[in-house]
Formats: structure tokens, sequence, C-alpha cells
């Protein structure tokens, strides 16, 4: 009996718009196309996924009580220096992070996580760096 490996293809460019979109679909879908999950060629010892743009980072829905209740914290080691974001603040300062957080939490625990998230790119608004590499635009209704 062999073990085989597939070779992975060659990584598709995705763009995926989040106006209107929940936080947590968004990110399953997009932590499942990073790992390559999608494709019949997966292979979890390997980075097979594709690249994924995401647009409009700042326009995602939001439970109206979700705004107060949801904290982001960071920790940087030194005594006293627990930091700490409401999702109101996220929002209005770092809403490609806030998505980028959540994508992060989804992928494995490994070295591949770090490759994974390279293939990520969130921009808060509609405008994007990627038009050279022509993404095909994803609906999150799939």
């Amino acid at each position: 009996m062999k073990t085989s490996n597939p070779k992975p293809a060659d990584p598709k460019w995705l763009l995926i718009d989040a106006e209107g979109a929940n936080l947590g679909r968004l990110a399953v879908r997009v932590a499942n196309i990073l790992r390559g999950k999608d494709r019949p060629s997966y292979c979890p010892n390997a980075v097979c996924g594709d690249h994924v743009v995401i647009i409009n980072a700042q326009k995602l829905l939001f439970h109206p009580t979700k705004h107060r209740r949801k904290i982001y914290v960071k920790h940087t080691g030194y005594l006293g220096h627990l930091k700490t974001w409401s999702l109101q603040e996220m929002i209005d300062k770092k809403p490609t992070q806030m998505i980028e957080i959540a994508v992060k939490g989804m992928l494995p625990k490994n070295r591949l996580a770090t490759q994974m998230m390279k293939r990520l790119h969130v921009y808060k608004d509609a405008k994007h760096l990627h038009e050279a590499q022509q993404p095909q635009t994803l609906s999150l209704t799939q």
C-alpha cells in the first residue's frame, strides 16, 4: 500500500464582499477556503488553499447589543499591560484586524496557519490592490 500526496493546484484569487455579512459566518467560510477544504485535492499537512480578498470590512452586521458586549483583549506580557477594545472601537479604528482575528482563530494552531494567513487580504472599503490578479467574485450564500 502506497500513500500518495496530491500536488497542490495553483491558487485562485477570490473576492468576497463583506457588506451586510455576519462576522462568524464570513470567518468560517474564509478559513475553509484558506485551508483548501473546498477542493477535492485537500491535504491537511500542506497549504493548498486559495488567496482571499475581502472588501468592505467596515460594513459588517452585528446584533445591536454586541457593540457593547464584545471585547477584544491583548496582553503584552508585562504587569499591568492588559489592553482592551470594544467592538465599536475595532469597527472604527481597525476593521481589517477584526476579521483577521476571527479567521486566525478558526485556522489550525500550527506552522501552516501563518502561511495561510499570508493569503488573506482584507480592506476596509471597496478599493483593493489586487485587480491585476483578476479575483473571482464569491458570494457568501453558496
